[in-house]
Formats: C-alpha cells, sequence, structure tokens
C-alpha cells in the first residue's frame, strides 16, 4: 500500500494547522547567503559511525572548503532550527516516530549494528537530532529558494524514507516534508523532484504515489540498493543507468532528461537531490563520473531551473567516499562562477 494514503482529507486540517504553527520557516536577513547549515549536521558518535561508508563529517567539511576558498563568509550562512515531533508528523505516523525510541530499529536504519546496543538517548542526541536539523534545513530551503531563486541544504536528501518506513541512513522523510510544507506555507501546487543520486528515492516515491501535484525524475542504477520494485512503478520518468555508466554517456542521458521532463510538467519548485555517490569509485553506486562531470550535471541542473524561472532547492544527499566533500565544494564554487547562484556580498532578493 501505498503511504501516500495517510495524507487524507481527514487528516488534511490537522496537518495544514502544523504546517502553519511552525517554527521551521522564519525571516532570514538580506546579508545571509541562501546556503543553510549548522554544526549539528555531523554525526560524530564515539567513531562507531565510521561502521558505516557514509562520511558523517561531509556536511561541515564542504563549508570549510568553500570558507577557504573565499567564496563564502561563515557569518553569512543560514543556521535551521530542529524540525520538532508536530513539524515531523505532517508526514510520519506516531507509530513511525515511536518506532525510533527503539535504538535496534535506528540502528537497521543508519545500517550501523552496534547503534542497537546503545541507550535511545544517546542515539536521540547523537544520530537522530543532527538528522532532525537538517530536516528543518530542507523544510527552510524552500522558503528561501521562493525568496531569492535558489538555496542549498548542505545536507538532507534523506530519499529512501518515506511516511512509515527508514532505511538506507534516512531516519526522516525530508523531501516529503519539505514539499508539503511548501504546498501549504508557500501556496505551490506543483513540484518537481529530480533525483539525481545514484540509488532509487523510493521514499519519495512511495509519499507522492498517487500525488499528480508531484513529478518524480529519478536517474539512477537499478541494479544497486533499494531494488524497491513498488516504488518504481510511482516514478514519473525514470531513467536507469548501469553499473559502470561513464560521464559522457551519462550526461546525455541527463540532457535528454531534462528536455523531456521541461516539456511534460511545468512546476512551481524543483527539489533536487544531488547525491555524489555517482562519483567514479564510489563503493556503493558503482557509476563512473568525473568529479568534472559532477560539476557539470549540477549546472545542467541549475540551468534547466534558471531558463525556466524556477525556484529550486540542491540537497547534497549520498556520496560514501572521502573526496565527495570537495567535489561539492568544487560544483558549488562552478555554480557562482557560472552565475546560477550568488554566495558573495548582499544576495539579491526575489
Amino acid at each position: 500500500m501505498s503511504s501516500s494514503s495517510s495524507f487524507s482529507p481527514a487528516n488534511d486540517a490537522v496537518m495544514r494547522n502544523r504546517i502553519l504553527s511552525t517554527n521551521l520557516y522564519f525571516d532570514i536577513p538580506p546579508f545571509k547567503v541562501p546556503l543553510i547549515y549548522s554544526n549539528s549536521y555531523d554525526v560524530s558518535f564515539l567513531g562507531i559511525e565510521k561502521l558505516h561508508p557514509f562520511d558523517s563529517s561531509k556536511w561541515g567539511r564542504i563549508c570549510r572548503f568553500l570558507v577557504s576558498f573565499g567564496v563564502l563568509d561563515k557569518k553569512c550562512i543560514v543556521e535551521p532550527l530542529e524540525a520538532s515531533k508536530d513539524d515531523l508528523l505532517v508526514v510520519h505516523s506516531e507509530s513511525y516516530l515511536n518506532s525510533l525510541k527503539e535504538s535496534s530499529n535506528v540502528a537497521k536504519i543508519i545500517e550501523v549494528p552496534p547503534v542497537a546496543f546503545f541507550p535511545n538517548c544517546l542515539v536521540q542526541h547523537k544520530v537522530l537530532f543532527p538528522f532532525r536539523k537538517q530536516v528543518g534545513g530542507t523544510i527552510l530551503a524552500a522558503k528561501l529558494a521562493k525568496e531569492r531563486g535558489w538555496a542549498i541544504n548542505v545536507g538532507g536528501g534523506f530519499h529512501h524514507c518515506s511516511a512509515e518506513k527508514g532505511g538506507g541512513f534516512c531516519a526522516y522523510a525530508d523531501i516529503s516534508l519539505c514539499i508539503h510544507f511548501a504546498f501549504v506555507q508557500l501556496n505551490i501546487s506543483r513540484v518537481m523532484i529530480i533525483d539525481l543520486d545514484a540509488h532509487q528515492g523510493n521514499g519519495h516515491e512511495m509519499d507522492f504515489a498517487d500525488d499528480s501535484r508531484v513529478y518524480i525524475l529519478d536517474m539512477y542504477n537499478p541494479g544497486i540498493y533499494p531494488l524497491d520494485y513498488e516504488a518504481r512503478n510511482y516514478i514519473n520518468q525514470k531513467v536507469e543507468v548501469k553499473s559502470g555508466t561513464r560521464t559522457e554517456e551519462y550526461l546525455q542521458k541527463l540532457d535528454e532528461a531534462l528536455e523531456v521532463a521541461g516539456r511534460r510538467f511545468n512546476p512551481e519548485l524543483l527539489v533536487y537531490n544531488a547525491g555524489t555517490d555517482i562519483l567514479e569509485g564510489d563503493p556503493l553506486g558503482r557509476l563512473k563520473i568525473s568529479p568534472d562531470g559532477i560539476a557539470l550535471r549540477d549546472e545542467k541542473v541549475f540551468r534547466f531551473a534558471r531558463e525556466k524561472n524556477i525556484p529550486i532547492v540542491m540537497l547534497t544527499s549520498g556520496g560514501y567516499m572521502k573526496s565527495s566533500a570537495r567535489v561539492i565544494a568544487d560544483s558549488i564554487v562552478n555554480l557562482e562562477k557560472k552565475c546560477l547562484i550568488e554566495t558573495r556580498g548582499n544576495p539579491k532578493t526575489a
């Protein structure tokens, strides 16, 4: 059954009230850049986070690179608030959130078995709190994108989590939450998700299975996790890239896909899940895209949004090599060089 069934008219008023009473949407001063990050994003848990291939300090390293390159002033970064239980209940059920109070369930979701043996208060503080801060960042990013034309959450993109089920290092459905908040708070009625992480975005696919307001373009390796064949039925535009696909072929497929997506759907907001696990050498993505190829990929998506005048939210999502942080930072520098974003001085407000 699709978890989108939880978004019934009966729940609609409660959901709207939760969204309208949130603290996650707040006004950002003009001198701040629509780049969202908090030191709390980084997961550090007695070293056991190293048992998962994900680089859980990636987010902080991206920002440090950008500051050291001179393209970003630390004082201009936007710090989000933590998503509260009421915020999370906009998409998640009470029973799912309660399941996260069992350390063994969290251990399964983040794929680090020893976490099962830690007291849940520690797991909440060391693992789930950083994730909730990132969820707050993704939700806020839509508001900032609407105001400024673009926003980057240096985190988020937990695309394997749906309303009722976490997995693949994703405990909360930040993409689904971001979109539901945008529907109500920003009066937006059409959203496109462009998911270019190497893995299929089965979480948001299940959540928006029957929702014609959301158009999903998912370009993924069909031979790797999550192998969710039911969720594949809900992808509006499926682009499968097999293990070993190289940069030139990948970018050509992306060009064709964007052209088709632009003809089929006219969104008012674009959520771009920009995983770097397509990078050559990534142990989980199994694709062979060069660092320059990733910068070009991001440039193509931002140009697509710019030419159609669509506000764009970028999330960093998966990437399982230490080199990912530098690749993302270099890509952001490239977006600035190509005048697709503005990370210095007073950004123009829309």
